[in-house]
């Protein structure tokens, strides 16, 4: 498992591609923070709500882009069949591609801590909410890890890079805002939108981002990962 691990972690970092994800990710998270309209800089208070209520539309793109060729690629390449040869199960070689997606997506969202030492460092008073923030931050590992999961299973549907970026895009902004958007519905204003809200990524990544761990939500994110390596390993047990 961990040698699939490493395959799919280096094989991100050997051409440009991986480093200008990142780097694109990066960039947009600072100039929303410092730069463009509202940002900290002009409200004037120590916080970092702004980055991490934009920071999960940034990261559709960067898991989509970073799993879309997990799979897709080695059925265009035929070199699923070659893992396929290898002492492996299936669980083995889903794990291994997951984790090495995770640790890239990680790696992305580790220079973002520059942002809450540089607020701290500038702020007159009363610095960052520490509490919060490691919330939001633990909000946005889960959120992550979900993504990564998503991205996964949809690549391998498909050996088209492209088509899977796509639909993971397509994917996770349903699981991320859709049932929100769908419990704002006239017809569910007698108590059931506050149940469809749950069902969405968003309305647990909001709850944690409190400061306050949930176990209800700590298991919607971990049952939902599993739900689609789940769907991963079946597909590609059935290929």
């Amino acid at each position: 498992m961990w040698s699939i691990c490493k395959k799919e972690f280096s094989q991100f970092f050997s051409s440009l591609t991986g480093y200008i994800a990142i780097v694109v990710f990066l960039l947009i998270n600072g100039l929303v923070l410092f730069v463009f309209r509202n940002n900290i800089l002009d409200s004037g208070f120590a916080t970092l709500d702004e980055f991490f209520s934009f920071a999960p539309w940034v990261m559709l793109f960067l898991t989509a882009a970073i799993t879309m060729r997990s799979f897709a690629d080695e059925f265009r390449g035929g070199t699923f069949e070659v893992l396929r040869t290898r002492p492996l199960t299936a669980w083995q070689l889903v794990l291994g591609k997951f984790f090495g997606s995770f640790a890239v997506a990680v790696i992305a969202l580790l220079p973002t801590l520059v942002y809450f030492v540089s607020i701290n460092n500038l702020a007159a008073t009363t610095g960052i909410d520490a509490g919060a923030a490691a919330g939001s931050y633990l909000g946005l590992l889960f959120l992550t890890a979900v993504f990564t999961a998503i991205g996964i299973a949809v690549s391998s549907f498909t050996p088209n890079a492209v088509i899977a970026f796509i639909i993971s895009l397509v994917v996770m902004v349903l699981f991320y805002f859709g049932f929100e958007a769908l419990s704002q519905l006239s017809i569910f204003e007698n108590g059931a939108d506050y149940y469809i809200e749950m069902l969405g990524i968003r309305f647990h990544y909001q709850s944690i981002s409190r400061g306050v761990i949930d176990t209800r939500d700590l298991v919607y994110f971990i049952s939902l990962v599993l739900f689609f390596l789940l769907i991963t390993r079946q597909n590609l047990q059935q290929r």
